[in-house]
C-alpha cells in the first residue's frame, strides 16, 4: 500500500479497499463511476459484473454469510443506488457486514434535480446501521475506514458511503488510517461475569431447560461453543430460521427449528421451558407466535451483543451483554465439576424424555408413497442425501425457504442463507452466485420457487459469464405458494392472483443465457437429474422439478397464535 502519495480520489478508492483485503467486489458502473472503473481496469481487485444492482447487494450478502468477510458493492447514482435498497434492507435485517459504495451526482449539483441525482443517505437512513455522505476528499480515507469498522464490529450491518464524481477526480494525499477511534460507539463484547453467574446458577436449578439459539451464533463463529455448552448440561437446543447450522442439525439434543413453521417438538418444549436461555436472538414475531403466550413458565437468559434486542419484544429476567463466543467460553469455563453436571443432566431426563417423545411422534413427514405429482419435500431431501449435506444452501422465499428449512439437515455453519428478517423474494440466486465466488470449490444450491426465482433470474447471465456451478432447484407449482396456503385455509379457497399460469419455459431459458436446463415431472427421475447436475462444473444448472402444487407446509402457526396451537395437516 502506498502511502504519503498524492493521489485521485479514485485511486485513493481502491487504495483503501486493498487497505481492508477486499478481494472481491460486485457492481456496475456508471457515469459518475467511470473514473473509479478506469482505475478498476489495472487493479488487483476481482469485480463481479452484475445484471442489476439489486443482485450486487444480494451477491456481497450471501459472500460475506459464508466468508465472515464483509460484503463490498459498488453502483452508480440515482437509480442504481435505489436499486440497492431492497439489498441493504435484507442484509440490515439479518445483521450481515457489507459496506456499500454508491456515486453521487458532483457536490455543487447536490439538491439541484441533476441528472442521476437522489438522495441515497436520507433514503437509506432506515435501513442502514450507519451512511455517510463524503463532502471533502481529506475525509475520504477516514470514512471508509469508519465504514468497514461500523459494518464489522458489535452486531454487524450494512454501511452506506455516497461519494460525488468531484471527490473522485479530485486530488490529495494517501494516507489510510492505522486505526479507528468512535467515543459514541463502544460495542460490549465481554459478559458481565456477576451476570454470566447469575445465569449459570439459574439454569442450574431448573428443571426443563431449553436453549434457543439464533443468527447470532453464526455471525460470532460461536457454532463449537454453542455445541460444548449444550452437551455439558445436556441441553435440548433449537435454533431459530437464522439459527440453522448454528447447531448441528443431525445432533440428538437439537429439537429441529421453532416458530412459525417449527417441529412440533421444538415448539412444545419452548411452551413449557422453565429456562429460556436465548442466544443470538431476538425473539421474532415469527418464533414467538402469540406474545402473551410465548415461554409462559419460563424464566429468560439472554445473551446478546446488541443492547437494544433485550427485552425488546420479551421480557428477560437475566441479560448478558456481550458477544455469544467470548460470553459462552466464559460460561464454559465457569461451570461446576463433571459430577455436578452429571448430577444435572440427571435431574432433567425426564424432560429430555419427553421431548423425545414428541420428537417421534409429530416427526416432520409428507407423504411418501410416490403416488401423485412429485413432492417438494423429496427433492429436498435427495438434495441433502446426494450432497451427503456438505452444500452451501441458499433459498428465495415462501414455501421453498421452510422445507428448505425443515428437510435439509445443516451441521455445519454459514452453508445456509435465507433472507429471514425482510423475507426477500429473489434473494436465493444472487446470494448463491456470492458464496459461489466466496468458495469456488463448494457445491452451492438455490432452492427456489417458481415465482421467487422470476424476480432476480437475470444474475443468471452474470452466473454464465463467470463460469460458477450454482444449481437452482426449481420447486414449481405454477402459483405463489405460501399465499395460497393461507388463502386455502383462511380465505375460503378464494385463489386471489396466486396463479403463475403464465410462465418461461425454465429448461429453454436456461439454454438462452448458455446454462444448462432439465426439467423433471416424475419423482423417479428426481435422483438421476440432481446427479447429472452436480457433475456440471462449468456453468450454472436450472432444474424445473414440477412439485405437487397443492403441498402446504406444516406443521404451521395461524397468524396470532401461541406456537404451541399448531396445523399438523
Amino acid at each position: 500500500m502506498t502511502k504519503n502519495k498524492t493521489m485521485t480520489g479514485a485511486e485513493i478508492f481502491i487504495q483503501c479497499l486493498i487497505a481492508e483485503e477486499v478481494k472481491t467486489i460486485f457492481g456496475f458502473p456508471g457515469g459518475v463511476l467511470l473514473p473509479v472503473y478506469d482505475v478498476l481496469y489495472d487493479g488487483p481487485i476481482e469485480h463481479i459484473l452484475v445484471r442489476h444492482e439489486q443482485g450486487a447487494v444480494h451477491m456481497a450478502d450471501g459472500y460475506a454469510r459464508v466468508s465472515g468477510k464483509p460484503g463490498v458493492v459498488l453502483v452508480t447514482s440515482g437509480p442504481g443506488a435505489t436499486n440497492t435498497v431492497t439489498g441493504i434492507a435484507t442484509a440490515y435485517m439479518d445483521s450481515i457486514p457489507m459496506v456499500v459504495f454508491t456515486g453521487q451526482v458532483p457536490t455543487a449539483l447536490i439538491g439541484n434535480d441533476a441528472f442521476q441525482e437522489a438522495d441515497i443517505v436520507g433514503i437509506t437512513r432506515p435501513c442502514t446501521k450507519h451512511n455517510y455522505l463524503v463532502k471533502d476528499i481529506k475525509d475520504l480515507t477516514k470514512i471508509i475506514k469508519e465504514a468497514f469498522y461500523i459494518a464489522t464490529t458489535g452486531r454487524p450491518g450494512p454501511v452506506l458511503v455516497d461519494i460525488p464524481k468531484d471527490i473522485f477526480t479530485g486530488t490529495t494525499v494517501f494516507n489510510y488510517p492505522d486505526k479507528v477511534s468512535i467515543p459514541s460507539y463502544q460495542p460490549t463484547y465481554k459478559g458481565h461475569p456477576g451476570q454470566v453467574k447469575k445465569a449459570l446458577d439459574f439454569i442450574l436449578k431448573s428443571k426443563r431447560p431449553v436453549v434457543y439459539a439464533g443468527g447470532g451464533v453464526l455471525l460470532s463463529d460461536a457454532s463449537k461453543e454453542l455445541t460444548k455448552f449444550s452437551e455439558k448440561l445436556g441441553l435440548p437446543t433449537t435454533t431459530t430460521l437464522m439459527g440453522l447450522g448454528g447447531f448441528p442439525g443431525t445432533h440428538p439434543l437439537h429439537m429441529g427449528m421453532l416458530g412459525m413453521h417449527g417441529t412440533y417438538a421444538a415448539n412444545m418444549a419452548v411452551t413449557d421451558t422453565d429456562c429460556l436461555i436465548a442466544i443470538g436472538s431476538r425473539f421474532d414475531d415469527r418464533v414467538t407466535g402469540k406474545i402473551a403466550e410465548f415461554a409462559p413458565y419460563a424464566g429468560v437468559v439472554h445473551i446478546d451483543i446488541d443492547p437494544t434486542s433485550i427485552s425488546k419484544n420479551v421480557k428477560v429476567d437475566i441479560p448478558i451483554v456481550g458477544d455469544v463466543k467470548k460470553v459462552l467460553k466464559e460460561m464454559i469455563t465457569a461451570l461446576p465439576k463433571a459430577a455436578e453436571l452429571k448430577k444435572f443432566r440427571k435431574g432433567i431426563s425426564e424432560w429430555s424424555g419427553e421431548i423425545q417423545k414428541w420428537s417421534t411422534e409429530h416427526s416432520l413427514t409428507y407423504d411418501r408413497s410416490g403416488k401423485g405429482n412429485i413432492k417438494p419435500q423429496y427433492v429436498i431431501e435427495k438434495l441433502y442425501e446426494l450432497t451427503k449435506g456438505d452444500a452451501i444452501i441458499t433459498t428465495e422465499v415462501g414455501q421453498n425457504q421452510m422445507w428448505a428449512a425443515q428437510f435439509y439437515k445443516f451441521d455445519k455453519p454459514r452453508t445456509f442463507l435465507t433472507s429471514g428478517g425482510l423475507g426477500t423474494m429473489g434473494y436465493g440466486l444472487p446470494a448463491a452466485i456470492g458464496a459461489q465466488i466466496a468458495f469456488p470449490r463448494k457445491t452451492v444450491i438455490d432452492i427456489a420457487g417458481d415465482g421467487s426465482i422470476q424476480m432476480n433470474i437475470q444474475e443468471i447471465a452474470t452466473a454464465v459469464q463467470y463460469r460458477l456451478p450454482v444449481i437452482v432447484a426449481i420447486l414449481n407449482n405454477m402459483v405463489l405458494g405460501m399465499v395460497r396456503q393461507w388463502q386455502e385455509l383462511f380465505y375460503d379457497k378464494r385463489y386471489s392472483h396466486t396463479c403463475m399460469s403464465v410462465a418461461p419455459d425454465f429448461v429453454k431459458l436456461a439454454e438462452s443465457y448458455g446454462a444448462a436446463g432439465f426439467k423433471v415431472t416424475e419423482q423417479e427421475d428426481v435422483e438421476k437429474v440432481i446427479k447429472s447436475a452436480l457433475k456440471i462444473k462449468d456453468r450454472p444448472i436450472i432444474i424445473d422439478f414440477r412439485v405437487e402444487p397443492f403441498e402446504g407446509v406444516y406443521p404451521m402457526v395461524p397468524a396470532g397464535q401461541p406456537i404451541n396451537k399448531m396445523l399438523l395437516v
